[in-house]
């Protein structure tokens, strides 16, 4: 049982502050809710009777949310090429509510989609998986939305650059600007004879 006050996460959903517990008459069946307050002032509310059988818990601490940090500065997993297959699995990943799994997908597309893009299905399960990321870090880092989103993207980025950027741009971007001029012979020669 979760008290107003509590920072919990309903799985694909994200996180937020539990804001009030009603009872509701809906349909002419009294039930007790949790009315979940999200980031945009978006309210949710969850039966207090099903929270724990659809995974609602309680947010990660500042431990947790170092490591979920730790997973976006990593290399990609590895996915099924067939986008649907896929897509699937990371399904599954995400209605697990698991914050790391939910980091790993967010990673993973990230890299997909600066590699060679996304298809719309994934491109909206990475806008989804990215704020379900971003709404539980905020609460569990005491971070602006913004500042969260920033540092999630800084570390995907210098991942990327640091595991994929190779298999992207084989040209240096030194090269571009300045032409290397390859020493000629006559030159070549004159430091063989100063030795």
């Amino acid at each position: 049982m979760f008290n107003v006050g509590d920072k919990i996460v309903y799985p694909m959903h994200g996180a937020g502050v539990i804001d009030a517990i009603e009872e509701k008459d809906i349909l002419g069946q009294k039930q007790s809710y949790y009315i979940l307050k999200m980031p945009g002032e978006v309210k949710v509310m969850i039966p207090t009777a099903k929270a724990e059988e659809v995974g609602v818990r309680n947010i990660i601490d500042k431990n947790a949310a170092d490591k979920v940090i730790g997973i976006l500065e990593k290399d990609e997993t590895e996915m099924d090429k067939n986008w649907n297959k896929r897509y699937r699995e990371n399904m599954e990943k995400m209605k697990t509510g698991d914050i790391y799994e939910i980091a790993d997908v967010v990673r993973n597309l990230s890299f997909k989609q600066k590699e060679k893009g996304l298809s719309t299905g994934e491109k909206k399960m990475l806008n989804n998986a990215k704020q379900i990321l971003i709404s539980e870090l905020v609460l569990a880092e005491h971070s602006s939305k913004e500042e969260v989103e920033q540092l999630v993207d800084n570390k995907i980025n210098t991942s990327f650059m640091m595991f994929r950027a190779e298999d992207v741009g084989k040209e240096s971007v030194v090269n571009k600007f300045i032409p290397y001029n390859a020493p000629t012979d006559n030159n070549a020669g004159t430091s063989e004879q100063a030795n």
